[in-house]
């Protein structure tokens, strides 16, 4: 696995293949990035907000447009000119939101998590494509990577802080949730972003282990990937090429900590599904 992309990103995240483009986020800077998916090279900004920026989707049909999981709730994204219109904030002020994706359905999944990481504070919001802002689920420490299989009837959840993911059966009409069941434990740092693949096997980026985990529907470990760096922070797959986004927050080391990874031969992934608007 190389560098694919120099930057240094405190805390980069939230990967995803939009337009025949990578773009990800640096958590923290508040900082929507984007990087050829063809051709190593620099990063170029979209957008810069004055709080966490967790992740992004695209709006269906509206190039430039994203939804934003980001500071303490939600809010809708326009690069081209730069304008930000908010939805929500449910989140505490202890709290800020984390990662964050859509499902096949049109709907955006996002966790929020407590800067102290006090268990349990984490919470699971789901936004409806009427803009409806919904808890579905609490207890959670460091709810990270929603990942969803491609008839968009399964659902994975990390909990990093618990070191576990989490399995849920999605109601594909509804966005009801069942009851979780643990789909994987990882003893040796903690699991964070994800992406399922066009094989719907579940990929896994482990904080503090310097790998990248591939697991079959069944929960079977199939593969490990290492990464040249102790933290991997998100998944991405395209046409056959892995990239990874890392973390250089509280590393006393310098590159490659917090840049842009990739790897070819690698089963392909599937563009970042966009959130749907109901007119």
């Amino acid at each position: 696995m190389d560098v694919w992309c120099a930057i240094d990103c405190e805390l980069g995240e939230g990967a995803r293949w939009v337009d025949g483009r990578l773009v990800f986020v640096d958590i923290l800077a508040g900082r929507l990035l984007t990087v050829s998916a063809d051709e190593p090279g620099p990063a170029e900004e979209l957008f810069r907000l004055d709080v966490p920026l967790g992740a992004v989707a695209p709006v269906r049909d509206q190039r430039g447009r994203w939804l934003a999981a980001a500071g303490r709730g939600f809010a809708l994204l326009d690069e081209r000119d730069g304008s930000v219109e908010w939805l929500d904030r449910p989140a505490p002020p202890t709290s800020r939101m984390n990662d964050a994706v859509c499902d096949p359905a049109g709907r955006m999944w996002a966790g929020a998590m407590p800067y102290d990481s006090t268990p349990g504070a984490g919470v699971l919001y789901r936004v409806g494509r009427d803009l409806a802002v919904t808890a579905v689920r609490t207890g959670l420490t460091i709810p990270n990577g929603p990942a969803f299989t491609a008839d968009g009837r399964t659902m994975y959840l990390a909990d990093s802080a618990e070191g576990r993911v989490d399995r849920h059966e999605v109601d594909p009409a509804t966005g009801d949730l069942s009851t979780p069941a643990v789909f994987a434990v990882i003893d040796e740092g903690g699991p964070d972003g994800m992406t399922v693949d066009a094989d719907d096997h579940l990929w896994v980026a482990v904080w503090g282990g310097s790998q990248v985990r591939r697991y079959t529907p069944d929960g079977r470990l199939d593969r490990v990937v290492k990464v040249p760096t102790p933290q991997p922070t998100s998944v991405c797959l395209t046409d056959g090429r892995l990239f990874v986004t890392s973390a250089a927050l509280g590393l006393t080391s310098g590159p490659p900590a917090g840049a842009l990874f990739a790897a070819d031969g690698m089963p392909p992934g599937r563009p970042a599904a966009p959130f749907v608007r109901d007119q």
